[in-house]
C-alpha cells in the first residue's frame, strides 16, 4: 500500500487476513506452509504464460516474545487488522488496502508520516528494535530510498541499541546492506549508517576511513571516507551487488597503511594498500557470508582497482589478460567512478574504452595454437613445465610474435630444449 500511495510500481503483494493458515490451505491446496507456524502461507498461482506468481498471505495476529530477536516465541492469531498492525515495524508499512472497496485502512498514522516524510517505528521504539535488530537497518534504508528523515525516538532508539545488531545473522545482514547499497541512495544510507552508530558496529573497517587524509595532489576531494561516498553517489541504479561492494571497499587498505609526509617534500603513503585491502575485502565478505563467486569478484576489484593507471605502458598482451578480467565492465565503471570522485581525469579510462572498442574480440581471447596434447606429442612429459611453455607461446601470441601453428610448435621446441624427454 506504502508504494501504490507514493505512486511507486509495487515490488509485490501481500495479503492480511482474519482467515487461519489451516483455512487458506483449503482455500488454495497448491499453497506453501513455509511460515505457518507464524501465520504466513505463500500462495502460488501460475499463469497462462507458464509464469508463477506468489503472494504472502498472513493471518491477522499478535506475536508474544522475541527470545532469539527474529522470531516471536509465541503467535496468537487476532480477528481485527487493528490488532495485526501494531506488531509490524514502521508504520509507513502498515498501511492496508481492501482490495474490494479500496479503502485505504490506516491505524497508526502512516498516511501522515508519508506526507511529513519520515520513517517512525510503530509503538515504542525499542521494543519495536528488540523483536527483531534488523528493523534498525531497515529503519536507514527506508530513510536512504525514500529521502525521509528517521522519527526522533526512533533514531534514539536505534542509536541506544546500535551495538545489538550483532544479533542478527550475518546472511540477513548482508543482504540488507547490499539492498542499501544497490537501491540508488547508498552515499546517504551510508551517512545514516554512520550517523545512527551502526557503521562501527556492522563495518568498523569503512567507519575507519573518517579522517585519514589523502594527497591533495590526487584527492581534493578530501578523506578517504569522503571519497567513498562520493563514489557511492555515483553508483548506476540499479548497481549490481558486487560493483556496489567493489566500491564500498576499494580503499578499505587505506586506513592500516597510512603514513604521514616525512620532510619538506614528503608526502602522504598507503603503501601495499591495495594488497592489504583485498586480503581485507575477503575477510568481509566471509564474515557476511556471500558465495565464493561474490568474493572472488569483489576481492578482484579491490586487487585491480590501480592498475588502470599502467593501462597506457601494458605491453599488448598484458593489457589483453588485464580486460579479460571476469566482469570487466565492473572494474571500468569501478575506475570511472574513482577518477570522477577524486582527480576528474579519465584520460586511462577513455584509454582502454578505445583500445575494447577498436580490438577485435579474437585478438584480446585467441584460440591456442598449440595445446598439451602437442607438447606430448613433440615428445614432452607431462608436468609443471607444460603451463611454462603454453603461457611463453601465448605471450608470444598475444604480443603478435607469432601467428601460426608452426611458429607456435617451434617455439615450443625452443622452450623445451633444457627439459628431460622420455
Amino acid at each position: 500500500m506504502r508504494d501504490i500511495l507514493l505512486g511507486r510500481e509495487p515490488a509485490d503483494y501481500d495479503v492480511a487476513t482474519d482467515a487461519t493458515p489451516d483455512r487458506v490451505q483449503q482455500l488454495f491446496p497448491r499453497s506453501l506452509a513455509v511460515g505457518a507456524q507464524f501465520g504466513v502461507i505463500v500462495v502460488s498461482d501460475e499463469s497462462g504464460a507458464g509464469e508463477q506468481a506468489q503472494v504472502e498471505v498472513a493471518t491477522f495476529r499478535s506475536d508474544i516474545g522475541y527470545s532469539d530477536g527474529r522470531h516471536p516465541d509465541r503467535v496468537v492469531y487476532a480477528s481485527s487488522p487493528q490488532e495485526d498492525v501494531k506488531r509490524r515495524d514502521f508504520t509507513i508499512n502498515a498501511l492496508l488496502l481492501d482490495p474490494e472497496t479500496k479503502e485505504v485502512f490506516d491505524f497508526v498514522g502512516g498516511r501522515d508520516d508519508l506526507r511529513a516524510g519520515i520513517i517512525r517505528a510503530i509503538g515504542r521504539p525499542e521494543h519495536r528494535f528488540r523483536e527483531d535488530k534488523l528493523r534498525m537497518v531497515r529503519a536507514v534504508r527506508f530513510a536512504a530510498r525514500f529521502k525521509y528523515a528517521i522519527h526522533s525516538a526512533t533514531f534514539s532508539a536505534i542509536s541506544k541499541l546500535a551495538p545489538e545488531v550483532h544479533q542478527v545473522s550475518a546472511e540477513r545482514l548482508r543482504d540488507e546492506l547490499t539492498k542499501l547499497l544497490t537501491e540508488g541512495a547508498a552515499r546517504r544510507a551510508f551517512e545514516l549508517l554512520d550517523e545512527t552508530r551502526l557503521l562501527p558496529e556492522l563495518l568498523p573497517e569503512i567507519a575507519r576511513m573518517k579522517g585519514v587524509e589523502q594527497p591533495p595532489q590526487f584527492h581534493p576531494e578530501g578523506d578517504v571516507w569522503t571519497h567513498t561516498l562520493l563514489m557511492l553517489d555515483g553508483l548506476p541504479k540499479p548497481a549490481s551487488p558486487t560493483l556496489a561492494w567493489g566500491v564500498l571497499l576499494h580503499d578499505v587498505g587505506k586506513p592500516p597503511t597510512f603514513t604521514p609526509p616525512v620532510g619538506p617534500s614528503g608526502r602522504i603513503r598507503f603503501d601495499e594498500h591495495v594488497e592489504v585491502g583485498t586480503r581485507m575485502a575477503q575477510e568481509i565478505c566471509h564474515r557476511f557470508r556471500f558465495s565464493s563467486d561474490d568474493t572472488e569478484q569483489i576481492a578482484a576489484l579491490v586487487a585491480n582497482h590501480l592498475r588502470f593507471k599502467d593501462a597506457p605502458q601494458m605491453k599488448p598482451s598484458t593489457l589483453k589478460r588485464f580486460v579479460r578480467l571476469n566482469r570487466f565492465d565492473e572494474h571500468l565503471e569501478l575506475h570511472r567512478l574513482d577518477c570522477m570522485s577524486s582527480h576528474r581525469n579519465l584520460d586511462n579510462y577513455e584509454f582502454v574504452r578505445r583500445f575494447l572498442a577498436e580490438t577485435r574480440p579474437e585478438e584480446i581471447r585467441p584460440a591456442r595454437l598449440v595445446t598439451g596434447d602437442d607438447l606430448i606429442a613433440l615428445g614432452l612429459r607431462p608436468g609443471p613445465a607444460f603451463r611454462a611453455i603454453l603461457d611463453a607461446v601465448e605471450e608470444a601470441q598475444l604480443n603478435g610474435r607469432i601467428r601460426t601453428r608452426e611458429e607456435a610448435l617451434q617455439l615450443a621446441r625452443t622452450s623445451s630444449i633444457n627439459l628431460p624427454h622420455p
